[in-house]
């Protein structure tokens, strides 16, 4: 990638579609190992002073017990 579409690729205001998707996939598999969930999460990006607010929703119907490394 060169300099010039790295500067444009962050000044972005959405995301497309795809990478939407893609995160939201990856996204899940983590969750997944913490939550019990049928639902795909929901992403919603916001512009801010800062950059961008990054809200992410989903519902779980159970939270899991995870064993403790010894």
């Amino acid at each position: 990638m060169t300099a010039v579409n790295r500067i444009l690729s962050l000044d972005r205001d959405d995301m497309t579609d795809l990478e939407r998707e893609l995160f939201l996939s990856d996204l899940k598999k983590v969750t997944d190992e913490y939550f019990e969930s049928n639902q795909i999460p929901s992403l919603e990006v916001t512009r801010s002073d800062d950059g961008f607010l990054i809200c992410v929703l989903f519902s779980a119907s159970r939270i899991k017990n995870l064993k403790q490394l010894q």
